[in-house]
């Protein structure tokens, strides 16, 4: 029976030709040196750069290379869920391309993972090489994340980051999410998620991929994973108690517009027609977004019985992929 493999080491990429000869090198040096047993899955998404033509010279000379490049350009979260999906070492290590992550990380958050029994373990880039444009809004930025996902993370942007095989593999990233990973494997249970302190480099090669759109992406996706976490096996509970509270104080407001019409009409007061009254419409909305929620919630507990969800990532090429 053959021994398992100890590392994945997955490395989505966006036009890093300059980098990817010197990262695999590194990382297959620091391999070595620890006895490791590893696989480098690098994922190109959909370079315009001779990026794919060095991975495939890197292919020929290290065995322990394996390549996807997506057809065109989906994102780092697309990248990291085929990456996911693909790997097969105990402890799966993701990182950058552009060597502002440390390969010599490696063996310290193998250790983590494997001796100390975290399932994740997330970098913490505690002194960055970053503009002050980037560093001020990452620093808001997590200090929301924190607050909205209850882990306790100093940095959830750094893509340096360790995890137990069966994380990976229960989780699905999508859309920005990549940054929530610790938040998103949280509401999978896996609860024992840690923090190390990691070497940031300036970037060698190249510029950054990232503007400051991201950050509010981010905080998009910060509100739709809360809520996904949440609910997404319940939605009736978030629609319906909604819809319920909505239905009754539109139920309330009508009762009581009538009641006084009733009232007003007995002890031969000036009394308004009920349809001349604002408050009775109003009411009547109530009434009627009460409904739709509470149908809403209906609709989604349907929805998430027959719509398994679609991997919808055009790849154009593999290296090294069994099974195809």
């Amino acid at each position: 029976m053959s021994q398992a493999l100890q590392i994945s080491v997955i490395v989505p990429l966006l036009n890093e030709e300059e980098s990817l000869p010197e990262l695999s090198a590194w990382i297959d040096r620091v391999m070595t040196e620890n006895s490791f047993s590893y696989e480098l899955l690098f994922i190109d998404d959909g370079s315009t750069d001779q990026s794919w033509e060095v991975i495939c010279q890197l292919k020929e000379k290290n065995s322990n290379i394996k390549a996807i490049q997506f057809n065109r350009n989906y994102g780092k979260s697309a990248a990291l869920d085929i990456g996911f999906k693909q790997v097969i070492g105990e402890v799966v290590i993701t990182m950058d391309a552009d060597l502002q992550d440390s390969p010599d990380e490696i063996p310290e958050l193998y250790a983590m993972v494997k001796g100390e029994d975290y399932d994740l373990v997330s970098g913490w880039k505690k002194k960055r090489y970053d503009p002050i444009m980037k560093t001020i809004p990452s620093k808001l930025f997590n200090r929301v994340a924190r607050g909205f996902s209850g882990v306790k993370l100093h940095d959830f942007n750094c893509g340096l980051k360790a995890y137990k095989n069966k994380v990976v593999k229960s989780i699905d990233v999508y859309g920005e999410m990549h940054r929530y990973i610790p938040f998103i494997a949280k509401g999978n249970g896996f609860n024992n998620i840690g923090e190390k302190v990691v070497q940031h480099q300036a970037r060698k090669y190249g510029t950054t991929k990232f503007g400051l759109e991201r950050f509010i992406f981010g905080f998009l996706d910060l509100l739709s994973i809360s809520f996904v976490s949440k609910f997404r096996k319940r939605p009736m509970h978030f629609f319906g108690t909604l819809g319920t509270l909505s239905f009754l104080v539109g139920s309330i407001i009508t009762i009581w517009v009538v009641a006084r019409k009733i009232y007003e009409i007995q002890m031969d007061l000036p009394a308004r027609d009920i349809v001349a009254q604002p408050l009775f419409f109003m009411a009547l909305v109530a009434i009627v977004i009460g409904v739709q929620l509470f149908l809403t919630g209906f609709i989604g507990e349907m929805m998430i019985q027959v719509s398994p969800k679609k991997d919808d990532y055009l790849v154009s090429e593999k290296l090294g992929i069994e099974g195809e």
